[in-house]
């Protein structure tokens, strides 16, 4: 991989950052075995960095997922003319919930740095 696209996976993959807190879970044997093969096939990388991804990729896909449920309010106008109705499905209400969240999460991180 030349350098150039390294530094574009590595801003991609690993920019951001990470909550202090961690999180203890207990896995069914069925997935500790499959995440022990997981670190089996790739043993350079951490079986920790190797759980943060398949859970950011699993709240991606699950969020992702959410059905759009048209509400009454129009917000909008396609190319088309024709309107958007405002989403009033799950997907608002859980980026609201992971705003307030994040919130917390920085609230308490830059209480403690003082």
């Amino acid at each position: 991989m030349k350098l150039n696209k390294l530094m574009q996976y590595w801003e991609k993959e690993f920019a951001g950052q990470l909550n202090e807190e961690g999180y203890k879970i207990k896995l069914s044997v069925e997935d500790a075995a499959r995440l022990e093969a997981l670190s089996e096939m790739f043993p350079k990388y951490p079986q920790e960095n190797l759980l943060r991804d398949l859970i950011s990729s699993a709240l991606n896909e699950v969020t992702s997922s959410f059905p759009y449920v048209a509400g009454k309010e129009i917000v909008a106008r396609d190319e088309e003319g024709d309107p958007m109705y405002a989403d009033i499905g799950p997907t608002p209400k859980f980026l609201n919930l992971t705003r307030k969240h994040l919130k917390q999460i920085n609230d308490a991180k830059n209480a403690s740095a003082h």
